[in-house]
């Protein structure tokens, strides 16, 4: 096979075109080497998910403490809480504090 056989062939015509190389190295400069180029994009959207699942998290914490502010309202569930808590107690009382060990096999 010499060069002028090759030339004539139809893929060797296309592959060469000046449009075809042209376009092949835009495609091939935008999905790899851009500033905005797909592997850029992937790991934005991965950060972004992360970022979602954090904010989900924190919604569902602040949720939490909503509801145990409104609990604290009344005197009855805010001193429960602050025995159980912060170990606090009256003048009278004693404290007794039971710790349970765990024995892991």
């Amino acid at each position: 096979m010499n060069f002028k056989s090759i030339k004539n062939k139809p893929t060797f015509r296309i592959a060469t075109n000046i449009y075809v190389v042209i376009l092949t190295v835009f495609v091939v400069w935008m999905l790899f080497f851009d500033e905005n180029s797909y592997l850029t994009h992937r790991e934005f959207n991965k950060e972004v998910k992360e970022l979602k699942t954090w904010i989900e998290f924190h919604q569902k914490k602040i949720a939490e403490d909503k509801e145990t502010i409104k609990k604290l309202q009344d005197s009855l569930e805010l001193e429960r809480y602050a025995r159980e808590k912060y170990l606090m107690k009256k003048d009278n009382e004693d404290i007794y504090i039971i710790e349970f060990d765990t024995i892991q096999k």
